[in-house]
């Protein structure tokens, strides 16, 4: 299945809360999961929500092996969650840099907490719950805060740890990135 556009930071859609998915084992929600992962591989994406795509829906897919957009970042598996929730269980805090693809040739530092368990379902209906921290644990909350209309820019608590990366990797705050 071919990719589809990823909206960009100014379309509206991508300030709007998602729908909770009424049906999360039809053909209809498992083609919009294969679309979503067809659309994030072609992008080099870590994650990507449905209304990246368009679709105010509850839906995130997430994973990596090796990712030219984040090279240092370590391996989380692949992931569809339906209608997630999620608790955190360390409340401290780590900082990175997150970029976002529909925020594209950007990064911003970004404070998330250190540790969380996520729960969701699959286009299955498996129910699944998954403790998370690190790298794993950014890329879902990003994630998240798609299906609320929230992103990475909203979270930056200085304005100074925000720009484009190639000025980020001249003043070496960042390593050298493929975007």
């Amino acid at each position: 299945m071919p990719e589809t556009n990823i909206l960009r930071i100014g379309n509206p859609i991508l300030r709007q809360k998602s729908d909770l998915v009424a049906d999360i084992t039809s053909e209809e929600t498992k083609n919009i999961v294969q679309k979503m992962f067809d659309t994030m591989k072609a992008a080099n994406g870590a994650g990507l929500a449905a209304p990246q795509i368009g679709l105010l829906s509850r839906i995130i897919v997430f994973g990596l092996d090796k990712n030219p957009r984040y090279p240092d970042a370590e391996t989380v598996p692949m992931t569809v969650l339906i209608n997630p929730e999620y608790e955190v269980i360390d409340k401290e805090e780590e900082a990175a840099w997150e970029g976002c693809l529909s925020i594209p040739g950007m990064r911003g530092k970004v404070y998330r907490p250190k540790e969380i368990v996520y729960t969701a379902y699959t286009t299955n209906g498996e129910r699944i719950e998954r403790t998370a921290k690190g790298f794993h644990a950014r890329v879902f909350l990003h994630e998240f805060d798609h299906l609320d209309g929230v992103l990475y820019p909203d979270r930056i608590k200085n304005v100074a740890d925000f720009g484009y990366i190639e000025e980020l990797e001249q003043a070496g705050l960042i390593p050298k990135v493929e975007e």
